[in-house]
């Protein structure tokens, strides 16, 4: 029995305390029943969830799962954020991209809730010419709306014009704030192609001496997590590169106080909350340790800026992605992201609209307006799981960083395809994952619509290319949906398959819906109704259960041959079914199942 101290909390004192070792001894007999043997010591293991190469998830924390002292906020190692009031103020900075000079756009945002505007400018990045910036920005107050530039090789031009037009308007050096977007390695990255505008050093001693407001430098982590990269291969870049940066600055004569404040980074926010929480607290202490390295720890409080990921979108159902970017706007409130842009649901299909922009910037607005999320400071810190998955971050972090150091750093590990090669093979295995529906894209590989109108937008400018990958969940199933749309565009029908129920509806329907479930991923329209002949099928599907299976799978299927049918799968594991070709099943290939499929239905 234990005994608890008198302290007028005795609640349940009259309780054995449980212990770690009997809850691991109660789970073990739970999987024994499902037939799962394991022993005391695996079954933490046996229900653990990989989130990525080189992190799980367990199914318990306690007290047990120590982590280090996350310190207070505004203090080094700047985990529960980089000032000691985080976003309690007036909730984060609400920063909305644009890439058009449309400044009708422009002014609707910081009309409605936008506080700073982060421009895609430059042709070659497929935004607004530097010559129409001036035109952009008419209208707009810049002594109150910080503008931050992402520019690519002209970004020399626009700081230039930019500041010329902050001049012309009178506003003040000291008032001007926002960041230039100086980011080499982010073009390289991108593009593939050596920076080659003046060095960024130059920008940040200019900012320095006269606009102490303003920053010069983005360290921009997306092109890493758009080609696929893990959060922790996502840190490792980003600190990679900062680093780099911050040679190059105070080798120019900048302090390492002065040449910190002069950088500021970009991360992916995903509708995994927990990862993207993790993830920004995680930064935070990384960069903090550099600091703390070059002798000014307490110049280490990493500005952040995170845009909701454009990897999670998908443009089949596109009004799904207002719930991922809601998701992952919160996971970035509560990480304690100084600035957050929600990408319009519509992004990956042209120009957003207006509706669309309304929402992004209405996303924010809620959270920090009417769910209050930005009045705690860190609201997730002190949480066991959170605390040491920001542990196990941060350390896996740092150990990509040391390995891209040890390639030379980020610039040689960039041109030797290191990088490249590593996040490639992250992407693999999360691919796997994808084509076999472990990690569900709703509206897409789950529950996806064939009658669903598509969401035209008008054409997006053509984004820089020829460096790293840009990849996509949904980009699998699209290429399968799209040798669909053809079809349909070609014939007046998409391609068929006939779903043979058998027995009464307990038997058939969980396997029914799964299997409509499963084709309609890959543009294949089930049907149901009446029988195989009438179908306009070419292929066939049974769907019971597996006493019904013993009983008539052979002879169903056998009459399914005789009326036509060149293929026949079964819903459920593979068995010895006399007839039966191919099996789908929850964690089959199901890209590789379809892709067969269309080939057979004679679909290019």
């Amino acid at each position: 029995m234990t005994v608890l101290p008198d302290d007028g909390l005795a609640l349940a004192a009259e309780f054995p305390a449980a212990t770690h070792e009997q809850w691991q001894h109660l789970v073990t007999g739970v999987l024994r029943k499902s037939g799962k043997e394991v022993s005391d010591d695996t079954a933490e293991d046996a229900l653990s969830t990989v989130l990525e190469p080189g992190l799980r998830t367990r199914p318990l924390y306690t007290a047990r799962d120590a982590a280090p002292d996350p310190g207070l906020p505004g203090f080094a190692p700047f985990v529960r954020g980089g000032r000691p009031d985080g976003n309690t103020a007036g909730g984060w900075d609400v920063r909305q991209r644009h890439a058009t000079a449309d400044g009708d756009a422009i002014l609707t945002d910081l009309e409605n809730g936008v506080t700073s505007l982060w421009l895609v400018v430059g042709e070659s990045r497929g935004g607004i010419p530097v010559s129409a910036l001036d035109r952009a920005l008419d209208g707009v107050y810049l002594d109150l709306a910080p503008v931050v530039l992402d520019a690519g090789a002209e970004t020399q031009a626009a700081a230039d014009e930019l500041l010329r037009i902050h001049r012309e308007r009178g506003v003040a050096a000291q008032a001007v704030h926002g960041n230039l977007g100086a980011d080499p390695l982010g073009h390289e990255a991108r593009t593939g192609e050596p920076f080659e505008g003046p060095a960024p050093a130059g920008l940040a001693e200019r900012c320095v001496r006269t606009h102490p407001g303003l920053r010069a430098l983005t360290v921009d982590a997306l092109p890493y997590h758009e080609a696929g990269g893990s959060a922790a291969q996502e840190l490792g870049c980003a600190l990679a590169t900062g680093v780099a940066y911050l040679r190059e600055l105070t080798e120019a004569g900048l302090g390492v106080g002065q040449a910190l404040r002069q950088i500021e980074f970009r991360y992916a926010a995903t509708a995994d909350q927990f990862l993207t929480i993790a993830k920004l607290r995680a930064a935070r202490r990384l960069w903090a340790r550099v600091a703390e390295v070059c002798g000014d720890p307490g110049a280490g409080a990493q500005r952040q800026h995170a845009v909701t990921s454009p990897v999670m979108m998908t443009r089949r159902d596109p009004w799904v992605n207002m719930l991922r970017t809601t998701v992952a706007t919160l996971a970035a409130g509560v990480g304690g992201a100084d600035a957050v842009t929600v990408l319009p649901f519509d992004q990956e299909l042209g120009v957003p609209d207006g509706f669309a922009r309304r929402i992004a910037r209405n996303t924010s607005t809620i959270l920090i307006e009417e769910s209050h999320l930005s009045r705690v400071i860190d609201p997730a810190g002190g949480s066991w799981y959170v605390e040491r998955l920001t542990d196990e971050l941060a350390h896996a972090g740092w150990e990509f960083f040391q390995t891209v150091e040890q390639a030379g750093g980020q610039r040689a590990a960039l041109r030797s395809g290191m990088v490249g090669d590593r996040l490639a093979e992250t992407w693999a295995v999360r691919s796997a994952n994808l084509a076999k529906r472990r990690e569900p894209v709703t509206g897409v590989s789950e529950f996806p619509d064939l009658a669903e109108k598509p969401v035209v937008r008008a054409p997006a400018p053509a984004a820089p290319t020829g460096g790293l990958p840009k990849v996509r969940r949904d980009e699998a199933y699209e290429a399968l949906r799209a040798r669909s749309d053809a079809h349909l565009a070609a014939t007046g029908a998409r391609p068929r398959v006939y779903l043979a129920a058998l027995g009464p509806a307990a038997a058939h329907t969980a396997r029914l819906t799964f299997a409509s479930n499963l084709f309609q991923a890959g543009g294949i329209e089930p049907v149901t109704d009446g029988d195989f002949a009438a179908s306009g099928a070419v292929a066939a599907c049974l769907c019971s259960s597996d006493a019904l299976y013993e009983e008539r799978a052979g002879e169903v299927a056998r009459e399914l041959r005789e009326a036509g049918a060149t293929r026949v799968f079964l819903a459920g594991r593979p068995g010895k079914y006399e007839g039966v070709d191919s099996y789908v099943f929850a964690g089959c290939d199901a890209v590789a199942v379809l892709s067969a499929t269309l080939d057979l239905m004679g679909v290019s």
